[in-house]
C-alpha cells in the first residue's frame, strides 16, 4: 500500500498502534516531547511510556507537528480525550483533504458530551472518521501476545482499506459499522473498569468482580443502545472484550486507580503519580449526565461518580450498590 500513516500522541497506546503500522507502511508518530521523539526516531524505544520494548525499525517520530500531518494519507488521533479538540484545531490547516481521521481515545468531551468522532465531524467536516479500539493492552501487543480489535468507519470501503494498515499475523482487525456504538463502548467500559479495581481493593474476590463486570456490560449496553449503538457490538471485542481486559488487567489505568481508591487513597494522590491519563475518572460524570438524559439506568456508574466527584467514600458506595433494587436480569 502506498500510504503514509501519521500517529498524534506518542503514549503507550499511540506509540503502539504506530508500531503495528510501520509493519505494513511507512508510518510516522508526532511526540510533543522532542526527548521522546528523538528517542523514537534514534533508538526504537519510548522509555517513558513502553520501557524495555522495541519497537519497529522502520517507525520514524517527530515534534513537528505540521511535518507529521502534512504527509499523511491517514491520520490517526492517539491523544486523550480533554485534549482531543484543540489537537484538531491545530491539525486543521495542514492536514489535506479527505484524508480520514482515525480515533484511538476511549472518553467523551466534558461539558459538550461529545463523542471523539463527533468532534472529528464537526471540526474537519468532509473527512472519513473511525475508531480503532478493543481488548488491546500496548505491552502484551508489544510483546507479541495476539490480540485483536475492531476499526468501526463512516465508510465501510474505507474500513476494509485501514484492516490491512493496521493488522499482523498476531494482531487481527475486525471491520464493524458501528461507529456509534464501538466508540461509546471503549468510553464507558472505563467506568466500569474503576468500579471493579475499586471492589478488589476493598478485598472482595472473584464473585464480586465477576458481578461487577456483567453488571457493567448491562449498563454500557443499554446507555449504548441508547444513544444509538447496536447491542449486539457491546457483546462484541469493542464491548465485552474491551470490558473484560479493562476490569481484570494489572496493566489497565483505570482499574488501577479503582483499586487504589479501595485501599483508601485519594483520588488527588493517585491520579498525581500516574504518567498516563485514566479516562474513566473524566467519563463518570459526562456518563451519568447521559443516563439522566436517556433515562437509562445504571447503579453501577452512580455510584462511580459519587466517589470521583461527590466525596463517597468506597466503602459508602459498594454499600450502596447492595441497597439498590433488584428486578428482573434481562430488564435492569
Amino acid at each position: 500500500m502506498n500510504i503514509c500513516v501519521a500517529v498524534l500522541g506518542a503514549g503507550s497506546w499511540g506509540t503502539t498502534v504506530a508500531h503495528l503500522a510501520a509493519h505494513n507502511v511507512p508510518t510516522v508518530v508526532w511526540a510533543r516531547d522532542p526527548e521522546v521523539a528523538a528517542e523514537i526516531d534514534e533508538h526504537h524505544r519510548n522509555s517513558r511510556y513502553l520501557a524495555g520494548y522495541d519497537l519497529h525499525p522502520d517507525l520514524t517520530a517527530t515534534p513537528d507537528l505540521a511535518e507529521a500531518v502534512g504527509r499523511a494519507d491517514v491520520l490517526v488521533m492517539g491523544v486523550p480525550s480533554h485534549g482531543f479538540r484543540a489537537t484538531l484545531e491545530d491539525v486543521k490547516p495542514h492536514l489535506r483533504a479527505w484524508v480520514p481521521v482515525v480515533s484511538l481515545a476511549k472518553g467523551l468531551e466534558q461539558g459538550s458530551r461529545l463523542r471523539m468522532t463527533q468532534l472529528i465531524d464537526e471540526i474537519l467536516p468532509g473527512h472519513p472518521y473511525g475508531v480503532l479500539t478493543g481488548p488491546n493492552l500496548a505491552k502484551e501487543i508489544l510483546a507479541g501476545d495476539a490480540a485483536a480489535a475492531v476499526i468501526a468507519m463512516s465508510d465501510p470501503v474505507i474500513a476494509e482499506e485501514l484492516q490491512r494498515v493496521f493488522a499482523s499475523n498476531l494482531f487481527r482487525v475486525y471491520v464493524n459499522d458501528d461507529v456509534v456504538g464501538s466508540e461509546l463502548a471503549g468510553a464507558l467500559k472505563n467506568v466500569m473498569a474503576l468500579a471493579a479495581g475499586m471492589a478488589d481493593g476493598l478485598g472482595t474476590g472473584d464473585n464480586t468482580r465477576a458481578a461487577v463486570i456483567t453488571r457493567g456490560l448491562a449498563e454500557l449496553t443499554r446507555l449504548g443502545v441508547a444513544m444509538g449503538g447496536r447491542a449486539e457490538t457491546f457483546a462484541g471485542l469493542a464491548g465485552m472484550g474491551d470490558l473484560v481486559a479493562t476490569c481484570i488487567s494489572p496493566q489497565s489505568r483505570n482499574r488501577h486507580v479503582g483499586e487504589e481508591l479501595g485501599k483508601g487513597r485519594s483520588l488527588d494522590e493517585i491520579i498525581e503519580e500516574m504518567h498516563m491519563v485514566a479516562e474513566g475518572v473524566k467519563t463518570t460524570k459526562v456518563v451519568m449526565e447521559l443516563a439522566r438524559e436517556h433515562d437509562v439506568y445504571m447503579p453501577i456508574a452512580e455510584q462511580m461518580d459519587l466517589v470521583c466527584n461527590q466525596g463517597c467514600t468506597p466503602v459508602d458506595a459498594y454499600r450502596g450498590l447492595l441497597k439498590h433494587k433488584v428486578a428482573h436480569e434481562l430488564h435492569t
